[in-house]
């Protein structure tokens, strides 16, 4: 279920709040071929599956930067932010990547409001405690903490 907040007021109410989780998502070839073209970073454990078959994970794995950009649509299946002119991914705090994404596997995000607080030319700054699972997974994929600023 969505949360939904409408300007600053509400979100500064969201400090300390868990947002639950998403959906799952299947992570596919094709979108691991796509990152790979986009990054340029054909390592074979994510762009060759005859070779990955036969390397340390079984098979083909996502990049963990694209198990990381893939927090951002993920984020909007929590938080639905209205009332501000603009927001920034203002940076990560930590990232850890704990465990693969094989491709075919599904990740989900779990997330809560780590803190709130006010900045310069009326916004907030909002750090965010993302965790990406993976379906039937004994650790996460992505631990990460991430910074948001929102600006009305």
């Amino acid at each position: 279920m969505t949360i939904k907040a409408n300007g600053l007021a509400e979100l500064l109410a969201l400090a300390g709040r868990d947002l639950g989780h998403t959906g799952w998502m299947e992570i596919t070839q094709e979108q691991v071929n796509t990152f790979a073209d986009a990054t340029h970073d054909h390592q074979w454990i994510h762009v060759d599956p005859d070779r990955a078959a036969r390397g340390p994970f079984g098979g083909t794995i996502a990049h963990g930067y694209l198990t990381l950009a893939l927090l951002i649509p993920l984020f909007n299946e929590l938080l639905e932010i209205g009332g501000v002119k603009m927001s920034v991914n203002y940076g990560l705090n930590k990232v850890r990547f704990p465990a693969p994404v094989p491709v075919g596997a599904k990740i989900r995000l779990r997330g809560a409001v780590a803190g709130v607080a006010e900045v310069k030319g009326n916004g907030v700054e909002m750090t965010l405690d993302f965790t990406v699972e993976v379906e039937g997974g004994d650790k996460p994929a992505c631990v990460a903490q991430a910074v948001y600023r929102h600006y009305a």
